[in-house]
């Protein structure tokens, strides 16, 4: 497998990754979106079990669009508590990519969950029917 964590901007991504059966380390900037769709797409074509970690952020839905329809596993992470477990070093992009690869190795990646694309729509209009009715909490 193929574990990337991904430091996630606008106009690009810094990258860390490890392939765990052979130990081969890679870090990269990709600039969106071509050059990280077709990185993604190679892996893809390969086979590769993949697994790419990030901050959960509303700015890349292209992004999730992408991993979703290649069948790669996308973990979002909680921003904040991925800041708080990093504690007082200097931020850089690549540090920030590696922080990530770090925790989801360690397996302690704050992992939340958000819904396939198919089911956003389905869900936000039943989490609007449940706040909206007033119902009990």
């Amino acid at each position: 497998m193929i574990i990337i964590g991904a430091d996630f901007h606008p106009a690009y991504q810094e990258i860390a990754s490890v392939h765990t059966d052979t130990g081969e380390y890679q870090e990269k900037r990709l600039a969106h979106p071509q050059e990280a769709e077709q990185f993604y797409r190679s892996l893809a074509s390969e086979g590769q079990a993949v697994r790419v970690g990030m901050e959960a952020s509303g700015q890349a839905q292209w992004f999730e669009r992408l991993l979703e329809g290649l069948r790669l596993e996308l973990w979002r992470g909680d921003a904040e508590v991925i800041r708080a477990k990093r504690g007082r070093k200097q931020k850089t992009d690549r540090e920030d990519a590696r922080h990530i690869l770090k925790l989801l190795l360690k397996d302690d990646f704050p992992r939340i969950w958000v819904p396939s694309w198919e089911n956003r729509g389905a869900g936000a209009d039943a989490s609007h029917e449940s706040t909206a009715g007033g119902g009990a909490e």
